[in-house]
């Protein structure tokens, strides 16, 4: 008798992420999903009662959890939820189990005081952390985890000098966390969602602001059971004057990047310096033009390479500036097509057809 079976998706329970900055609508964000995927909502929540300030948005039942962060009482609180029948549970925030007062980093600081020995006192922390995850991804309720986000930094050494490189933000939690969810989210200051981690696909390349209709949508793929996949067209994306230019506009543009290897953050912050916005939701159709016409330029391998010896000289800058603290870094001038330093300059048309684009 074969041991193998057809592939097929079964109905099942959602396991969701969404990780973000202070202020970025974490809990906002996951009320209103959690009220799209309908019926009745429990909010395990670390904040100091924060999470009952959204009341406003519809009828949910919180439960505070207080120092210290102990994972079993996120543990105990899920299976709480469990059996009194909510269908959907928001852990707000997962953060505190790892980096809170009694969460696993202060259990294992305790034992490696008490042993000398940092490396093996993972082995009383790792069954813990398991122990948690293994009640969110086992529950019988969709489960919607929050988590805080950090700049992450890293230490390089170039040219015999060593240097503090910038690698985008990070979930506070143990590393490889956001590999245990379905779908994971993160949020910007300007509330705006984006998935780094997408096993429904529903959401590949989009920027959106999250509504009661992604919690909607979200249900109709757990729910489909391997029948005709719902249509992306339901999510709600924002408005132009929002979103800065079409949706579709936006995914081309980082897929671009994607094909000519660029890197992402360090192409932000040349957008960023470029026309003054603070994200890339900033940017308005004709820039969204500007820029694609810019990387399709830059298939001669020549000025691909200029372009990103730009980018780096930008996230040096950023670097640099960020570490001291002094603010704004200064514009760059930047080399043009003979190797040379030119002046800022802007994109030549003749007979209705763009020249290379200026890269500043």
């Amino acid at each position: 008798m074969s041991q193998f079976h057809k592939a097929e998706r079964k109905k099942g329970k959602l396991r969701l992420a969404i990780a973000g900055p202070a202020g970025s609508g974490k809990t906002y964000s996951a009320l209103l999903i959690a009220f799209g995927l309908g019926g009745r909502v429990a909010m395990i929540d670390t904040e100091r009662g924060s999470g009952e300030l959204y009341d406003h948005l519809g009828l949910y039942d919180a439960c505070t959890v207080n120092p210290p962060f102990e994972p079993r009482k996120y543990v105990e609180a899920i299976r709480a939820a469990e059996d009194l029948g909510y269908e959907t549970i928001i852990v707000d925030s997962l953060s505190h189990a790892w980096v809170g007062q009694g969460g696993l980093l202060d259990f294992h600081g305790h034992i490696a005081d008490k042993t000398g020995n940092s490396w093996s006192a993972w082995r009383q922390v790792t069954p813990k952390h398991n122990e948690l995850v293994d009640a969110m991804l086992q529950s019988k309720c969709h489960v919607i985890a929050t988590m805080r986000s950090k700049m992450e930094y890293t230490q390089v050494e170039e040219n015999g000098k060593k240097q503090v490189k910038k690698l985008g933000m990070s979930p506070i939690q143990r590393d490889g966390m956001e590999y245990e969810f379905t779908v994971f989210m993160d949020m910007d200051h300007h509330h705006t969602a984006t998935t780094t981690k997408d096993r429904t696909t529903l959401f590949d390349g989009q920027y959106f602001v999250p509504t009661i209709e992604t919690g909607k949508t979200l249900l109709a793929w757990l729910e489909n059971a391997g029948k005709e996949e719902p249509q992306v067209e339901s999510l709600p994306q924002p408005s132009p004057a929002a979103q800065g230019g079409n949706g579709d506009g936006m995914k081309h543009l980082f897929a671009r990047l994607t094909i000519l290897d660029i890197r992402t953050d360090a192409y932000k912050l040349y957008c960023y310096r470029r026309y003054g916005i603070a994200s890339m939701m900033g940017l308005s159709p004709d820039q969204i033009n500007e820029q694609t016409k810019l990387l399709d330029s830059l298939k001669r391998p020549a000025r691909l390479r200029e372009f990103k010896a730009l980018l780096e000289k930008i996230a040096v800058e950023d670097q640099e500036a960020a570490k001291v603290e002094t603010g704004e870094p200064a514009d760059v001038p930047e080399p043009d097509l003979n190797g040379t330093i030119s002046p800022t300059r802007p994109i030549a048309v003749v007979a209705g057809k763009a020249n290379a684009p200026a890269f500043m």
